[in-house]
C-alpha cells in the first residue's frame, strides 16, 4: 500500500532535482555567474537551498530532502566508475616520469592542508572557540575534495560525533570553488605581467577562458568534445556505457567485500578504515580494470570518452546539487568564524605552495602546471582545466599530461581517497596532537623529495 506513495516521493525527488539543474544552467550564463567560477550545478543547489524546508520559500517536502541526502554515494561512485573508462592509458613506463614532481607538488598540498587544518584548531580554533577536532579535516575534504567528498564524508562525521561536518564540509567547497577561479585568474594575470608563462604570444583572457565543463569535478584528463552525427544506434551506445560503467562499479563493490572479508580478524585502525572506506575509490579500481581488459582485447572503442564525460558530469551535477540544496543554514551561521578561519589557512598554504614551491621542483612551464594544480587544489579538477585553459591556450606545455597522470596516481589516495576517510578516524582514535606531527612529518618529506628530485634532474 505504501508502494504509490514512495514512488511518488522518488518521482518528485528527481522531477525536483532536475528542474533545478536545468534552472541553474539557464540562469547561471544569463547572468554570467560561471565567469566568476560558480558552476551551474551549485547555481541549482542554491535554487533548492531556497525552495527547501529551511528556505525562505519551503516549497518541498523534507521527505524530498531526505531522499536526496542518499544520493552523494551513489553517484560518486558511477562518477568515479566512469573516469578511466573513455580514456587511453599511458603506458607503463611513462607513469612517473613525467608526473614525480606534479605528484610530490600534489601530496604536498594535500597533506599541507591537513598540517593547516590542525595547526588552526590546535593554536587557534580550539583554545578559543573549543570546536570539534574533527573540524582540522574540513580544508581537504572541501578543497581538494569538494563537494562531492564532502557530501559523502557527512555521514562518517556524524557517526564520530560531528554532525555539522558535512554541511560545513559543503560550504568549505563551494570557497574553494569560488576562490580556485578568482584567485586562479589573478595568477595568470600576475604570471603574464611577470613572464612567467611559457607561451609568450599576447593573450586576451576573455577570448581564452574556455567555456566551464558542464561537470566541475571531472578529475583528470580534458573534457571531449560532445559527440556529433550518431543518430542511429545512440540508445544502444548509451546503454553500453552505462553497462561498462555499471561493470566498474560492480567490480568496486567485489573489491570491498574482499576487503571486508580481508580485515574480518584483524582488529583497531585498519579494520576501522576498511569497514568506513565507501565504494567509489574502489569504483576508480574497477575502472581502470574494464579499460584495461577493453584495451587488451582490442576493444577499447565501445567505451565512448563523450559518453563516458557526459555519465559523469551529469551525475556530479546532481550530486552537487542535492548536496546544496540539503545545506544546514543554521550550522552555517553558527560557524562562521572557525570556516573563515580554516579557508584563509588553507588559501595561504596553497598560494604558499604556488608561489614559492613550485616555481623550484616542477621542470620548465611551471607556472602551467603550478596554475593547474592550484585550481585542482582549491577547487576541482575543472577549475585546474579552467586556469590552464587560461595560461596556455595553444597547449603548449607538458601540464595536461603531467597532471592527468598525477590525478590517476593521487585520486585513490587524496581528494575522496583512501586518505580522506581515514583522516577523520585517525583524528578521532589518535588525537589531533598525534595526527598534526604527522602530518607535518609527510609534508616535510614530500617537499624534501620534491627538491631532492628538482636537483638531481637539474
Amino acid at each position: 500500500m505504501n508502494v504509490l506513495p514512495a514512488f511518488s516521493l522518488v518521482s518528485l525527488a528527481f522531477a525536483a532535482l532536475g528542474l533545478l539543474l536545468a534552472l541553474g544552467r539557464a540562469i547561471g550564463p544569463a547572468l554570467g555567474l560561471q565567469r566568476l567560477g560558480l558552476p551551474a550545478a551549485v547555481v541549482a543547489g542554491l535554487l533548492g537551498l531556497a525552495i527547501g524546508p529551511e528556505g525562505p520559500w519551503p516549497l518541498l517536502p523534507a521527505a524530498v530532502e531526505e531522499l536526496w541526502a542518499r544520493l552523494p554515494t551513489i553517484l560518486l561512485t558511477l562518477v568515479f566508475a566512469t573516469l578511466m573508462l573513455g580514456r587511453p592509458l599511458p603506458a607503463l613506463q611513462s607513469f612517473w616520469r613525467p608526473a614525480a614532481a606534479q605528484t610530490l607538488l600534489g601530496l604536498t598540498l594535500g597533506f599541507g592542508q591537513y598540517l593547516m587544518g590542525a595547526l588552526a584548531v590546535l593554536l587557534v580554533l580550539g583554545p578559543l572557540l573549543g570546536v570539534n577536532p574533527l573540524m582540522a579535516c574540513l580544508i581537504e575534504v572541501g578543497f581538494e575534495g569538494g563537494h562531492g567528498s564532502a557530501a559523502v564524508m557527512g555521514p562518517i562525521y556524524a557517526d564520530l560525533g560531528f554532525g555539522e561536518g558535512g554541511d560545513l564540509g559543503l560550504a568549505m567547497a563551494t570557497v574553494g570553488l569560488l576562490s580556485s577561479t578568482v584567485l586562479g585568474g589573478v595568477l595568470v594575470v600576475i604570471g603574464q605581467r611577470r613572464g612567467w608563462l611559457m607561451a609568450l604570444e599576447p593573450l586576451a583572457l576573455e577570448a581564452a577562458l574556455p567555456q566551464p565543463a558542464a561537470s566541475p569535478h571531472q578529475p583528470s584528463c580534458p573534457l571531449p568534445a560532445p559527440a556529433t552525427g550518431r543518430e542511429r544506434g545512440q540508445a544502444a551506445v548509451l546503454m553500453l556505457n552505462l553497462g561498462l560503467a555499471g561493470l566498474a562499479v560492480g567490480l568496486g563493490v567485489l573489491m570491498q567485500a574482499g576487503l571486508d572479508w580481508a580485515a574480518t580478524p584483524l582488529q583497531g585502525a585498519w579494520h576501522t578504515v576498511v569497514d568506513a572506506l565507501p565504494v567509489y575509490p574502489l569504483a576508480l579500481a574497477g575502472s581502470l580494470l574494464v579499460r584495461l581488459v577493453l584495451e587488451r582485447s582490442g576493444f577499447s572503442d565501445l567505451a565512448s570518452p563523450q559518453l563516458q564525460t557526459r555519465l559523469g558530469g551529469l551525475a556530479t551535477d546532481l550530486l552537487i546539487t542535492a548536496a546544496m540544496a540539503g545545506l544546514n543554514l543554521a550550522q552555517l551561521t553558527q560557524n562562521w568564524l572557525p570556516l573563515t578561519v580554516l579557508a584563509v589557512a588553507g588559501l595561504g598554504w596553497n598560494l604558499l605552495v604556488v608561489l614559492v614551491l613550485a616555481r623550484r621542483v616542477l621542470p620548465v612551464d611551471w607556472f602551467e602546471r603550478a596554475v593547474t594544480e592550484f585550481g585542482q587544489a582549491t577547487g576541482v579538477a575543472a577549475s585546474g582545466l579552467l586556469l590552464l585553459g587560461m595560461a596556455d591556450p595553444s597547449n603548449r606545455s607538458e601540464a595536461l599530461p603531467a597532471f592527468s597522470i598525477k590525478q590517476l596516481l593521487l585520486q585513490p589516495v587524496l581528494a575522496g581517497g583512501v586518505v580522506t576517510v581515514a583522516a577523520p578516524l585517525a583524528v578521532h582514535s589518535w588525537g589531533l596532537p598525534l595526527w598534526c606531527a604527522l602530518c607535518f612529518a609527510l609534508t616535510v618529506l614530500w617537499i624534501t623529495l620534491a627538491l631532492l628530485l628538482a636537483r638531481r634532474q637539474a
